[in-house]
């Protein structure tokens, strides 16, 4: 019997005497939050104001009732599984123990601390920063290197380093409980843990279950498994010699063959079928203890096998080779106990839209929640598991071996039926940064001893003993461990920063054929909405303290101010530049995604960084804090899709590709057109081909350099129509000028909003060629079914939006949802002084300039 401790406690400062109310699973930031006693950590610059906070121990307290239930059982556990970080736990007055791991879970009996009734439970938390203030190095081990953004000397704890900071987060090392507490009891027997395995051979299917059992008498039990839609299967545990008995791994194994078998598919590639496989263990018809698991039929392994570029790096589901789609996750939120399975279903369920196939959880972070493997195990999701360790030195010493070996074991053992667990990584960048980073490179060789002993022998051995199935990868990037040229764009997976950090042009891309790119990415601002929630309007200047504290990457804004250079006209005002700064990490990931999906064969896989933020910030994210999609999501869509089409423009010739990752084999047409501003058919070409499965189609290239030079390259765009088998259609557009130089003229968009029964239809239509018009609500927001058009007279733009993907807005008509529609394109971000005209308008200018005599105002000069 179980019985969560999960609810309403006390929080006090250590040694204190004013309490607060404490809703648990909650937090020292989230209690004071509720409490009044501190402002908002994430508004302006408050961040700044957090440090006293975590200098503080602090304590969590509560009485809990124990009926004479739990009593009367052979064994009470106490069961702790999620404590940040470091404390000291007593109960009835008696110290149960410490713990020092947020990663781990840690289980105490408790029997005989126990009384009938009311019970008190105190958990003292220590300051994170005393800890590692405190903590003292072997001598010659000492670290002076620190992960970017971060307090020095975080790894020293075994706690979410981005807690301390990084390089797109804020440094709030908070501390508390952030997952449930659980007493259970139990008599005879319990069941410690469960390996389920699976045997495939031509088609068919065989579960091999095996219960490790804990056994606090010798009697002999039965196991009963029950698989859905199969026939339950019986075994007879044989009487132990002595009580307290733990069954050995093998020792109770039930093969279970599967009756037409359903195989579960990554996103895009079929359905995603799950089996509940329920284990009971009983005498005479009395259950002693059962457990459940969810899992899917699937085979998943990593083929890294020598071909002419190298060597592969690629992910084989159920024998297909597959092209990794997707980006890499950082936890939701600076509080964690804020991380509810409602947010973690927003967040998997807007990639599974986006077409990703694929997640890397990062190192930096934290194991996220069963809840969130649930959800990638629903929606397709494959999961690249990183151990949390990132770009950090550590200090191997005998109690960090037994920590991280007990934490390994803890967090593998719970994830490793699941569907969509593709790999196991051992951490970060820490390899790359021992080969090429000067900051590690300085550091004593016990500590570079101490790495290939944790990453390339304990880690990947504890692994193996509780995970014999799924790959182990020794860090990211790699070529395979031992400091072997880890950044070799042949073997491995590689971490690309050329563009971004290196100042490169986003064509540097296409200078690259990597085997699996699994970090590459480019920044932008939230939207203006996401920005209003942390400003008040003296701060809305991205140089200004506030903006420059919520960008934590040095440089960062004159970096993308840089780029906007590069591109485009300067924005006329602040929201222009956030508007302007996505479109930028958008035409850079698609830059990035299509070369390497053109290269499919070589390259294998595109985890561009990063999925998402724990605040609201400027970084690298797709989705921002509030799960708004960033103009980069919406595109990811169309690049992430099964089969997805591209342009290839070099110089004055265009070439179409289709790069199919779906299931069938399809006809493809193409009409590539030539037009003016107006939207003036000036020349076109047609071709047509096969697209087929797991290949990409190249098409004919066409040359437009004559049409070119008579219409000016400033004057035109190619817009390409393709036509699919199915009677799908998708249009890609390619510009010969960057677009700072197109001479763009006015629209006028007209924007028809139609209601259905459980959607609303948006058109908008324009008079001459809009870049990157964009839809939005002033209030609420929306995800709409596609965003982020190329609008032109021959090609409105064309969407649909749910009325359950609407939030946060009463909107009940079209005529209402009109009213709240907000649209940007790009000419519209312009500056006053660089705003494109019409003839007619500067003709107008002119004439009114000349009946009015006036001289410009100081206002029109910027």
């Amino acid at each position: 019997m179980k019985q969560s401790l999960s609810g309403l406690w006390k929080m006090k400062e250590a040694g204190g005497f004013k309490s607060y109310d404490a809703e648990i699973p909650g937090s020292v930031m989230s209690v004071l939050l509720s409490a009044g006693e501190i402002e908002d950590p994430f508004f302006r610059n408050n961040e700044q104001k957090m440090g006293p906070v975590f200098e503080k121990d602090y304590e969590f307290f509560r009485s809990f009732t124990v009926t004479g239930e739990h009593l009367m059982q052979d064994e009470t556990d106490l069961i702790f599984y999620g404590i940040d970080t470091v404390a000291d736990i007593f109960l009835n007055g008696k110290k149960l123990g410490r713990v020092n791991n947020m990663h781990r879970t840690y289980r105490f009996a408790v029997k005989e601390l126990l009384t009938p009734g009311a019970n008190d439970i105190r958990i003292l938390i220590h300051s994170p920063l005393k800890c590692i203030a405190q903590y003292r190095p072997a001598g010659g081990k000492e670290i002076r290197a620190k992960a970017c953004g971060t307090i020095p000397g975080n790894q020293y704890l075994r706690k979410a380093h981005s807690m301390f900071g990084w390089d797109w987060g804020p440094q709030l090392p908070d501390a508390g409980i952030f997952r449930d507490i659980v007493l259970e009891s139990y008599s005879k027997v319990r069941i410690e843990d469960v390996f389920i395995t699976q045997e495939h051979s031509g088609g068919n299917v065989t579960l091999l279950v095996d219960p490790i059992l804990h056994m606090t008498d010798n009697i002999p039990m039965e196991i009963e498994v029950f698989v859905t839609g199969q026939e339950p299967a019986l075994k007879l545990i044989r009487m132990p010699e002595q009580s307290n008995y733990r069954t050995s791994k093998g020792e109770n194994t039930i093969r279970i063959p599967i009756r037409r078998p359903k195989f579960w598919w990554p996103n895009g590639l079929g359905e995603q079928p799950l089996y509940e496989v329920h284990i009971v263990v009983r005498k005479a018809g009395t259950v002693y203890d059962e457990k459940k698991y969810r899992i899917g039929l699937r085979t998943v392994s990593l083929l890294r096998e020598k071909d002419e570029y190298g060597e592969s790096f690629v992910f084989v589901v159920n024998g297909r080779k597959i092209f990794a789609m997707g980006a890499d996750y950082i936890p939701e939120d600076c509080i964690y106990s804020r991380i509810t399975k409602e947010r973690q279903r927003e967040l998997v369920c807007s990639a599974a839209r986006a077409n990703f196939n694929f997640l890397r959880i990062w190192g930096g972070g934290y194991y996220p929640s069963d809840d969130f493997y649930d959800l990638c195990d629903e929606y397709g999701i494959l999961v690249w598991q990183d151990l949390m360790y990132a770009c950090n030195l550590y200090e191997l010493t005998e109690e960090m071996e037994e920590n991280i070996l007990a934490e390994t074991r803890d967090n593998v053992a719970r994830l490793r039926h699941h569907a969509s667990l593709a790999l196991w990584c051992g951490n970060n960048e820490m390899e790359m940064a021992w080969a090429d980073w000067s900051s590690f490179q300085e550091h004593s060789p016990l500590l570079k001893s101490d790495y290939i002993k944790m990453f390339e022998y304990l880690l990947p051995k504890a692994v193996q003993e509780n995970d014999p199935v799924t790959d182990y990868w020794p860090s990211s990037p790699s070529s395979g461990g031992s400091f072997d040229n880890p950044q070799d764009e042949n073997r491995g997976d590689t971490h690309f920063w050329d563009v971004w950090h290196g100042q490169k042009s986003f064509e540097e891309y296409r200078n690259h054929y990597f085997r699996f790119c699994s970090e590459f990415g480019f920044q932008s601002f939230p939207c203006k909405k996401t920005v209003d929630s942390y400003t008040v309007l003296e701060d809305r200047n991205i140089f200004s303290p506030v903006m420059e504290n919520h960008q934590k990457n040095g440089w960062a804004n004159g970096k993308i101010i840089y780029y906007i250079s590069e591109n485009f006209l300067y924005p006329k005002d602040f929201e222009s530049i956030l508007y302007v700064s996505q479109l930028l990490q958008a035409m850079a990931m698609r830059c990035g995604v299509e070369h390497f999906r053109r290269n499919r064969g070589r390259c294998m896989g595109a985890l561009y960084w990063q999925l998402n933020d724990n605040w609201p910030v400027a970084s690298w994210s797709g989705i921002d804090y509030y799960g708004r999609w960033k103009a980069l999501h919406y595109m990811a869509k169309r690049f992430y899709a099964p089969i997805a089409a591209s342009l290839l423009r070099e110089g004055d010739k265009i070439t179409p590709f289709v790069a199919n990752e779906g299931t069938e084999d399809t006809n493809c047409k193409v009409k590539v057109t030539l037009y003016d501003m107006d939207g003036k058919d000036l020349l076109h070409y047609e071709d047509e081909g096969r697209s087929y499965s797991e290949r990409v189609l190249k098409l004919k290239t066409f040359e437009f350099g004559r049409m070119l030079e008579k219409y000016g390259r400033e004057n035109v765009f190619v817009e390409a129509e393709f036509i699919y088998g199915n009677g799908k259609r998708c249009t890609e557009t390619e510009i010969f000028v960057p677009y700072k130089h197109l001479n763009l003229k006015n629209p006028s968009p007209v924007v028809t909003v139609e209601e259905e029964e459980e959607y609303y239809s948006i058109t908008v239509e324009t008079d001459t060629f809009t870049p990157f018009l964009m839809l939005d609500l002033i209030q609420g927001d929306a995800i709409f079914e596609d965003n982020v058009f190329f609008v032109s007279p021959k090609t409105p733009a064309k969407t649909r939006l749910w009325k359950t993907d609407i939030k946060d807005a009463e909107i009940q008509s079209a005529k209402e949802l009109s009213e709240n529609l907000k649209i940007m394109y790009l000419q519209e971000s312009y500056a006053f002084d660089t705003q494109i005209y019409t003839e007619e308008e500067v003709d107008l200018e002119k004439d009114a300039e000349e009946v009015s005599g006036a001289e410009p105002t100081a206002d029109n000069d910027i």
